[in-house]
């Protein structure tokens, strides 16, 4: 991981995640490159992951928007590095081990960010693609865009993608999916819940920045505070979740967000987060 780190902060002149700061807050991560359908190789799990962990030190960052150049969104894993890896002495167990581990990686970075993460999907998002838009806290895809889990279709179950898709979409949605490997579009992504929206491309942009700022004018004390329990709370029995979070709730009021935020509701006036 080392070494593909070192790759990408080389390769400034062409990077393969364009990063661009918008105002309110808001950081746009750009998956850049459309000739290998933006798949998630070493360079681009490692610019991925460089990327959110920055940012999520960043106290100028409230919100990050995870896009694409190209007609593809993301096509999953690099089934041409994964092939050539077959040809080292191990038949490229190691090689398999440390990409799966990696892009796990990035996955589980995602939902730990203190940042909310929203996937812009305009564009196909298969396989590994499919997980990072799972992986995202939010997403808004084109009318145009489809979804699939297609590695039954090629002697590759998609099982790591299986995690983030059963978290987030009715089991037997996900198992359909799963066994197989058929396109969703966007409608039926909507419907199971994989995605939160599905508008016009000429659209898409400007529906992910308005909830994007929407976001970014909360506190983000208070945001990055019930993201993590929200994730905490899902793997919990009901009895323990409400103690965490009774737990998470005493805490939250003894920020000072929490008693600005609250003043500010009762005198009838907007409240200024202490952010930094």
């Amino acid at each position: 991981n080392k070494i593909a780190f070192n790759r990408f902060n080389m390769n400034i002149d062409n990077p393969i995640v364009l990063k661009e700061k918008l105002e309110s807050g808001l950081l746009r991560l750009t998956l850049n490159n459309p000739q290998s359908k933006n798949a998630l190789s070493e360079d681009m799990i490692s610019a991925l992951i460089n990327s959110i962990d920055a940012a999520s030190n960043d106290h100028s960052i409230k919100v990050i928007i995870i896009g694409a150049s190209g007609s593809v969104f993301c096509a999953g894993h690099d089934l041409k590095e994964i092939t050539e890896a077959r040809g080292g002495e191990d038949s490229g167990d190691r090689y398999y081990k440390d990409l799966f581990d990696s892009c796990s990686s990035l996955m589980q970075l995602i939902v730990n960010c203190p940042k909310p993460i929203i996937a812009e999907v305009d564009g196909v998002a298969t396989a590994a693609g499919c997980q990072l838009v799972a992986s995202c806290d939010l997403a808004i895809a084109s009318d145009g865009s489809k979804f699939a889990t297609p590695g039954v279709n090629i002697g590759l179950f998609c099982s790591t993608p299986m995690v983030a898709l059963s978290r987030n979409v009715h089991k037997k949605n996900a198992m359909e999916m799963l066994l197989t490997g058929d396109m969703i579009d966007c409608k039926k992504a909507k419907e199971i819940g994989l995605i939160n929206d599905c508008v016009s491309s000429n659209d898409l942009s400007a529906s992910v920045v308005n909830l994007a700022e929407k976001i970014a004018s909360k506190s983000a004390k208070t945001v990055a505070i019930g993201k993590k329990a929200f994730y905490e709370q899902a793997e919990m029995s009901l009895a323990d979740a409400y103690k965490y979070t009774s737990e998470v709730m005493k805490e939250n009021l003894l920020q000072s967000d929490a008693k600005e935020g609250i003043n500010a509701f009762l005198e009838k006036r907007t409240p200024k987060w202490d952010d930094e």
